[in-house]
């Protein structure tokens, strides 16, 4: 949700009374206690003169427990983001990586999500694979259970961009609600396991990463191993 106001408001402008799709992500940001300040300072900079002049650029860390993380940057200037990137990670403990040693894990895909409430999911497989779709992602459950997530929770699907259109077309021809992504965004091709203490140091990491006025998204591999939580 950090990154989906700035790409609306490039798109549509930031009045979300005659930009619906920014409306509605204003309203989801709410639900979900994203941090007003950050929507808003993304959304200022978004709309500021000069939108054009900004690099979109991606940095790739090595985090805790083989974890790997992309930055996705969307900065005027690049010294200073690449600057506080390397900052931030140091201070946390991580280490910056070499320009594809962690990209590789990730593809870029568009999504589409469906809430578990809305479908299940031998229905939304059948639809995936009428659709073709690359796959569909279940929510985690430690996610569903822990204090710091809220309820709701989705399944997605992963869809190639070129065959975004079909994957839309399905769950509405259903009756299934779904909401759009932003635009392309990363997918982990597969999940590193970590334990409590490594999760904890990761999720410090990216909240901080996620402070910095130039960071847009944070991407991560992580998963946290079940069978150490119980």
């Amino acid at each position: 949700l950090t990154k989906l106001p700035p790409e609306s408001v490039r798109k549509g402008g930031p009045n979300p009374i005659s930009n619906p799709a920014l409306a509605t992500i204003l309203e989801k940001a709410k639900e979900l206690d994203v941090p007003k300040d950050i929507v808003e300072r993304n959304m200022k900079k978004a709309s500021e003169k000069g939108q054009e002049d900004y690099i979109e650029k991606f940095y790739e860390v090595y985090g805790y427990g083989g974890v790997g993380f992309v930055v996705e940057v969307l900065t005027d200037k690049l010294n200073r983001a690449v600057a506080a990137v390397t900052s931030a990670v140091k201070d946390c403990g991580g280490k910056m990586a070499t320009a594809g040693s962690v990209m590789f894990r990730f593809r870029h895909a568009r999504t589409v999500s469906v809430k578990v409430s809305d479908a299940n999911k031998d229905q939304l497989l059948e639809l995936a694979l009428d659709a073709g779709a690359e796959d569909v992602i279940e929510p985690s459950d430690e996610e569903g259970n822990s204090e710091e997530y809220h309820s709701e929770r989705y399944y997605k699907l992963v869809s190639p961009p070129e065959n975004y259109s079909a994957i839309l077309s399905k769950p509405r021809d259903e009756g299934i609600s779904f909401e759009l992504d932003s635009g392309f965004e990363l997918i982990p091709n597969n999940r590193v396991e970590v334990d409590d203490e490594a999760m904890e140091l990761n999720k410090e990491l990216m909240s901080r990463l996620l402070e910095l006025d130039d960071v847009d998204a944070v991407y991560t591999d992580q998963k946290r191993s079940l069978a150490l939580n119980r």
